[in-house]
C-alpha cells in the first residue's frame, strides 16, 4: 500500500469494503473474507487521494504528477466514468458532496487551487486559491459547506446554489477562516465535520497533539491535549471521535463533550518475530515500547469497525464492540529492490511451496507465500517470515521528513543457493550476509565491497565445489568458495564502471561467468580447473553503444539476454560471444532496466523506465503483453516455476503478483515438456535458470500431472533413448583425452573416425566426421602443402654491438643480403609438376631453399642444463654453426637435433595439448611452470617474466638473474650499476 494520510483511505458505508491506493492501482479489500479486487488507473500516475460516494457505488480518485486528473470510477464495473483535468502538480484531497452532485478536489501546495466539479458534465462550477498546504478535507451533512485544514490553515468554503444557477460558468468560491484564537499558528493534519446530533460542530487535530472543537459559527469552542508528542489523523462518528497519534496510539473521545473514553489496542511492535507459532495472546501482551505511528483512520458504521493504517505500511481492522483484531497485514515501508523465488530443488524443501523473498530499503527481508493451504500467523495472511538485518528497526517507519533518512541503507539483492538451504543477501553498504533457511539465522557476515552490492549469483556444483559471485558499484567482482566458509578465491576488475549484473552458466562439463556493467561491456569468463582451485579468465569482450542494465541466462544455458539502454534486448551466444538476435521494443517504452526469461525460455519479460512491463515472444520478437500498475520504476521481475504467475516489485514499495494468461502458461509447459522429452534441459528451475541440466523424470511427471489438472493437453510420450549420452560413450574415445574444457581440438576430431572403414558409405555421412570448411576446403589429390619450419637457432641473433648471440632479441626470421626478412625454411609435399615449376620460380626469385619431407623426425632433443631452450652445442663458433645449418637445408641432409625437437613437438606450439588427464596436469615439485599444457613459447616468456620479477631490476643493460642466481659482480653500497650505452638508448 501507498497510504500516507486519511485522504488516501476510504470505506464503503454499505458493504464495509476498504479502498486504498497501491501505486497506480486501487485496492478494494474485504476484511471479512480477506479478498482483494482491483481498479487499474489508465495512466501510470501515482494515486494520492481516494473517496467513496455516500451510497458506495462510485469512487473518486486524485493523482500526482504533471497534469493530474480527478477520476470517477464505477465500483461494480471497475471502469472509469469521468475524467476531469484542472490541476498542475497533484491532488491532495478529494471528496463527494452528500447529494453526490459535486466533487471537490484540492491541489498540492504549488497548485494553490480548490475546485468544485460538476463531475457528470466534466466542468468546474466554482474555484478559488489557497496559500497553504492542505492536508485534509471534509463535507458537512447539509451540503452547505466543506472544510479544509493544513499548515496554519482552517477554512470553511460555502456553496451558494442560487448564484451558481444564475451564472453560466465558473464562479468564485467563497471561503471563511476558522476563528482559532491563540491556536491559529498550528499545523492541522486532520479535520472532520460532525454527524447526527453534532452536525453543526467541526473537529480538527494538530500535529502538536491538540484536539479542537469549533461550533457552527466557526469559533473555537473547546480544545484539549492528547498527551502525546504528535498526532496526524482524525475520524469522527455520531458518538465517537478517534485521534491517531504516534507510537500506535489511537485515543477515543465522546463526540459531544470530548470526554476521554479509552485507547485502542496497539499494533505489533517494530522488529516483531512474524512466525506461525505465535498466537493472538502474544499480540495483546507485547511489551516492546517501539511501535509504528498511526497515519490514517476510517470508520465502518455498519460493522462498527475501525481501520487503522500505520506508517510502517501495516493495516489493522479493529472491532470496537469487543476490542479484537478482525484483519491485519504487514507490507514493506520503503523501496523494494529484489525478488528471489524459491523452487523445489529435489531435496528436502526448507520453504513452503510457492514462497518468494523480497528485500527493501527498510532493512528487512520478507518471505511471502500465496498458498492458501499454508499455516498462517496472527499478523498477516501472506507474510511468512521477516528477517531484520542487524536488528535495526529505525528505517521501518516511512516518515515524511526525508532529510533525516539515510538512503544508503537496506538490502539490495538476494540469491537462494541451488540446494535451497541458504540465502545470500547484499546490502547497500557492501556487506554480504548468509542465512540458514531452516532456522533463518545469520551464518556469515562478509565485508566484501566498498559500495552497494548490485548482484549475487550462486553457481551449480561444478567439479565438487559451489561458488558465489558478487558484483558491486565499486566495479569489482568477487568469487567466493561456498564450501570453504565463503573464502575469497578470485577478484576480477575487468569493468571500468559499476557492474550491473553477473550470472553463472553452463553444465557439468563447462562453466562460464557472464557480467555486464555501466561501462557498456559484456565479459565472458570461462572457468578453468587449476591445481590451486577454480579460476576465471577473460575469453570474450563485447562493447555496445549504450549502458547495459541487466542480463539473464536461458534454460538451455547457451544464450544470454542483455537489457540495454536503447530499448533493445540482445541475445549472445555464450560459447562464441557473438550476438545472435536483437529484440527492439517500442520507442515509448524507455530504457530497459530488467530482463527475465520464463522457465521454458520462450518468453522474455522486461521492465522499462516508463514503469511498464513488456512480455515478448523470443522466437518472433512480438510483444504479447504490456503490464502497468506501478507508480515507480520496476526494480525486479520474476516468473514462478509453475509458469502461472509473474511477480514484480517497484520503488513504490508494492509487490504485485500477476496471473499469466492460460494460453501463455500452456505454451510454456508444452515447450518444457518437449525439451524434457528430448533430454536437453530440466524442469527444476530457479527463476528461469536450471538447477540440473539432465532430465528429471520425477519432476517432469509431477509437472505433467499438474498440467493435466489445469486442463492442459501435453504429450507425455517421450523416447528415453533421446536423453544425453556421455560424450565418452558417444565417440568411443579414451576418457583421459576428454577431460578438458569440453571442446575437442582439430587434430582430435580428425582422429575420431580414423579406425573406421572408409569404404562404408555411412562413414562419409556421419555427423561427427570432420569436414574442412572454407573456400579452399575442396581440393584435388595433387594438393600443395606448405609448412613453415622455424629453426630454434634463429631465436638467437647476433648482437651487432658486442658480436655475440643474445636470447633477448628473439626473431623468427633470417635477414637476407638485401635487408628483407623471410621465413627460413618452407617444406613442400605432394606437389604437382605445375606447382613445382611455380614454386621453383618463386624460390629462385626470393632465395628460399625448398626441401621435401615425408614425416616428422623422432629423435630426442638435447638440452643444456639450466636453460629451457634448445641451444647450439657448446664450444662451437656461432657463425660456423649457422653456416652448417644453411648448408644442410640446401643439400637436403638430416636435421639438427634442435630442428628435430621442434618438429616433433610442433603440436605444442600450434595448439593446446589434450592428451593427458587432470591428474597429470599437476606440476612437478622442481618444475616452476604451473600448467604443463602450455605451449613452448608460453613457457619461455612466462619464465622470462618470472626471472625479471625475481631480479627487481628493469634497467636496460642491468644485471640478469637466472633461476634466482645473481650474475652481477658485487659492488659497494650506494654504487650505481654500470649502465653501458646500447642501440636501444
Amino acid at each position: 500500500m501507498t497510504v500516507t494520510s486519511s485522504s488516501a483511505l476510504t470505506c464503503d458505508p454499505g458493504s464495509g469494503r476498504i479502498a486504498y491506493p497501491a501505486g497506480c492501482v486501487i485496492i478494494l479489500l474485504c476484511p471479512r473474507k480477506n479478498k482483494q479486487s482491483h481498479i487499474f488507473n489508465t495512466t501510470s500516475k501515482h494515486l494520492s487521494a481516494l473517496a467513496f460516494s455516500p451510497d458506495g457505488t462510485l469512487l473518486v480518485s486524485g493523482e500526482s504528477g504533471r497534469n493530474p486528473a480527478v477520476r470517477v470510477w464505477d465500483v461494480t464495473e471497475k471502469v472509469q466514468i469521468s475524467e476531469m483535468l484542472g490541476h498542475k502538480y497533484g491532488v491532495s484531497c478529494v471528496c463527494f458532496s452528500p447529494n453526490m452532485k459535486y466533487v471537490v478536489s484540492v491541489g498540492y501546495q504549488h497548485d494553490m487551487v480548490v475546485n468544485v466539479w460538476d463531475w457528470k458534465n466534466n466542468n468546474i462550477v466554482a474555484k478559488n486559491k489557497v496559500s497553504s498546504k492542505v492536508n485534509a478535507l471534509s463535507f458537512s451533512e447539509d451540503s452547505g459547506y466543506f472544510v479544509t485544514a493544513g499548515h496554519r490553515h482552517l477554512k470553511f468554503w460555502y456553496l451558494e446554489s442560487s448564484k451558481q444557477s444564475q451564472v453560466n460558468g465558473t464562479v468564485p468560491l467563497v471561503g471563511r477562516s476558522g476563528l482559532l484564537g491563540e491556536l491559529y499558528n498550528n499545523v492541522f493534519g486532520g479535520v472532520a465535520c460532525g454527524r447526527g446530533k453534532n452536525a453543526g460542530r467541526t473537529y480538527c487535530v494538530s500535529y502538536s497533539g491538540l484536539l479542537c472543537q469549533l461550533n457552527e459559527k466557526r469559533v473555537l469552542e473547546k480544545w484539549l491535549k492528547l498527551k502525546v508528542s504528535s498526532s496526524s489523523c482524525l475520524c469522527v462518528t455520531e458518538e465517537f471521535v478517534f485521534c491517531g497519534c504516534e507510537e500506535g496510539v489511537v485515543r477515543m473521545f465522546n463526540a459531544h463533550n470530548l470526554q476521554y473514553m479509552a485507547d485502542l489496542p496497539k499494533p505489533h511492535s517494530l522488529g516483531v518475530d512474524v512466525a506461525p507459532s505465535l498466537n493472538a495472546h502474544e499480540l495483546l501482551t507485547e511489551s516492546n515500547s517501539c511501535y509504528p505511528d498511526t497515519c490514517a483512520l476510517v470508520y465502518d458504521g455498519g460493522n462498527h469497525w475501525l481501520c487503522c493504517v500505520y506508517n510502517d505500511h501495516s493495516i489493522y481492522v479493529w472491532d470496537l464492540r469487543s476490542p479484537r483484531k478482525v484483519y491485519s497485514a504487514l507490507y514493506h515501508s520503503s523501496y523494494i529492490w529484489n525478488i528471489e523465488v524459491s523452487t523445489d530443488s529435489g531435496q528436502t524443501p526448507c520453504l513452503p511451496h510457492g514462497s518468494f523473498f523480497t528485500s527493501s530499503s527498510d532493512n528487512t527481508i520478507r518471505l511471502w507465500n500465496s498458498d492458501l493451504g499454508m499455516k498462517r500467523n496472527i499478523y498477516s495472511n501472506d507474510l511468512y517470515k521477516v528477517i531484520y538485518v542487524n536488528d535495526n528497526v529505525r528505517y521501518l517507519k516511512n516518515t515524511l521528513d526525508t532529510t533525516e533518512k539515510d538512503f544508503k541503507t537496506g538490502v539490495r539483492v538476494l540469491k537462494i543457493r541451488h540446494d535451497g538451504h541458504q540465502l545470500a543477501s547484499g546490502d547497500r553498504t557492501g556487506n554480504i550476509r548468509i542465512y540458514d533457511l531452516q532456522s533463518f539465522e545469520e551464518l556469515f557476515a562478509i565485508e566484501a565491497h566498498d559500495d552497494e552490492v548490485l548482484c549475487l549469483d550462486y553457481s551449480r556444483p561444478w567439479s565438487g565445489g559451489t561458488l558465489l559471485a558478487s558484483a558491486s558499484r565499486d566495479r569489482l567482482i568477487h568469487i567466493l568458495d561456498v564450501e570453504h566458509d565463503y573464502s575469497l578465491l578470485q577478484t576480477l576488475d575487468d569493468h571500468s564502471s559499476s557492474v550491473t549484473a553477473v550470472k553463472f552458466a553452463g553444465d557439468d562439463e563447462e562453466m562460464h561467468m557472464i557480467s555486464c556493467g555501466a561501462d557498456r561491456s559484456v565479459y565472458f569468463h570461462p572457468a578453468q580447473m587449476l591445481s590451486d582451485g577454480i579460476s576465471f579468465v577473460r575469453l570474450h569482450h563485447v562493447v555496445e553503444k549504450n549502458t547495459l542494465y541487466d542480463l539473464d541466462i536461458d534454460v538451455t544455458q547457451k544464450m544470454v539476454a542483455v537489457a540495454c539502454q536503447d530499448r533493445t534486448v540482445r541475445l549472445y551466444n555464450i560459447s562464441s560471444g557473438k550476438q545472435e538476435k536483437a529484440l527492439k521494443f517500442p520507442p515509448s517504452g524507455g530504457a530497459l532496466l530488467k530482463v527475465q526469461m520464463d522457465p521454458s525460455g520462450g518468453f522474455c519479460a522486461t521492465s522499462c523506465s516508463n514503469k511498464n512491463i513488456f512480455i515478448s515472444d523470443l522466437q518472433t520478437g512480438e510483444c504479447v503483453a504490456v503490464i502497468h500498475g506501478h507508480s515507480d520504476i520496476v526494480t525486479d521481475i520474476k516468473f514462478t516455476s509453475d509458469c502461472r504467475r509473474l511477480i514484480t516489485v517497484s520503488g513504490d514499495s508494492c509487490v504485485f503478483v500477476w496471473q499469466l494468461d492460460p494460453l501463455m502458461t500452456a505454451c510454456m509447459r508444452q515447450q518444457l515438456a518437449a525439451m524434457a522429452a528430448e533430454g536437453v534441459t530440466s524442469m527444476v528451475v530457479d527463476g528461469g535458470c536450471p538447477v540440473n541440466t539432465r532430465r528429471d523424470d520425477s519432476v517432469m511427471s509431477g509437472l505433467l500431472d499438474e498440467s493435466s489438472h489445469d486442463g492442459l493437453s501435453l504429450d507425455r510420450s517421450g523416447d528415453e533413448s533421446s536423453c544425453h549420452t556421455p560424450i565418452n560413450e558417444r565417440f568411443g574415445a579414451d576418457p583421459a583425452v576428454l577431460q578438458t574444457n569440453g571442446r575437442l581440438p582439430l587434430w582430435a576430431r580428425k582422429l575420431l573416425y580414423q579406425d573406421k572403414d572408409k569404404s562404408d558409405p555411412q562413414f562419409f555421412h556421419s555427423p561427427y566426421r570432420y569436414r574442412p570448411q572454407g573456400r579452399w576446403a575442396e581440393s584435388d589429390s595433387a594438393a600443395v602443402i606448405v609448412k613453415f619450419s622455424h629453426d630454434i637457432s634463429c631465436c638467437s641473433t647476433p648482437n651487432k654491438q658486442h658480436g655475440s648471440f643474445s636470447g633477448e632479441d628473439c626473431d623468427r626470421s633470417v635477414e637476407s643480403e638485401d635487408g628483407n626478412y623471410f621465413p627460413e625454411r618452407i617444406v613442400i609435399t605432394e606437389a604437382s609438376s605445375e606447382d613445382t615449376d611455380l614454386l621453383s620460380q618463386f624460390s629462385e626469385s626470393s632465395g628460399i631453399c625448398l626441401q621435401e619431407e615425408s614425416d616428422f623426425p623422432t629423435e630426442e632433443p638435447t638440452f643444456h642444463e639450466g636453460s629451457d631452450m634448445c641451444t647450439l652445442s657448446s664450444g662451437s663458433d656461432p657463425d660456423e654453426d649457422l653456416l652448417i645449418l644453411n648448408d644442410d637445408a640446401e643439400n637436403g641432409t638430416s636435421e639438427t637435433p634442435e630442428e628435430k625437437f621442434l618438429l616433433k613437438h610442433f603440436d605444442a606450439v600450434a595448439e593446446e595439448r589434450f592428451d593427458n588427464t587432470l591428474s597429470d596436469l599437476k606440476p612437478d615439485e622442481d618444475d616452476e611452470v604451473v600448467n604443463p599444457r602450455q605451449s613452448l613459447s608460453t613457457k619461455f616468456f612466462s619464465r622470462s617474466q618470472r626471472i625479471d620479477r625475481a631480479g627487481h631490476d628493469f634497467i636496460i643493460g642491468g644485471p640478469q638473474r637466472v633461476r634466482g642466481i645473481d650474475t652481477e659482480p658485487e659492488r659497494s653500497e650506494g654504487q650505481l650499476p654500470d649502465v653501458r650505452g646500447s642501440e636501444h638508448e
